[in-house]
């Protein structure tokens, strides 16, 4: 009686990936950009932060979340940081590249 076996060769490896564009990237609404916009055009043509907010009282526009802005101005220096903040962190961690690495390279023989 013979056994017959059939012996064939396999390469193996490790290939490892990486990505920090794996989680909700979440977009600004048209309100949230109109007001960003808005604080950010008066800032720079020279209105404090107190005198932003006095302004946006005036007019009634309301906070993302519907409240009338903070007197001391933290509320409109907050917006403009906040962004600042999100489109660094979108810029440098989110859409940064990571090289593929490929290690452990064998080959194993199996049989059938």
């Amino acid at each position: 009686m013979s056994v017959s076996c059939e012996v064939s060769p396999h390469l193996t490896f490790n290939i490892t990936t990486q990505s920090n564009n794996l989680t909700y990237l979440c977009e600004y609404s048209e309100r949230q950009e109109y007001i960003y916009n808005l604080i950010k055009e008066l800032h720079d043509s020279g209105l404090s932060y107190r005198k932003i907010t006095k302004y946006l009282n005036d007019k009634e526009i309301l906070t993302h979340r519907g409240k009338r802005w903070g007197k001391t101005g933290n509320s409109v220096h907050s917006v403009l940081k906040r962004k600042k903040q999100r489109d660094s962190r979108i810029h440098k961690l989110r859409n940064k590249e990571y090289k593929t690495r490929y290690s452990n390279f064998k080959i194993e023989y199996f049989t059938r």
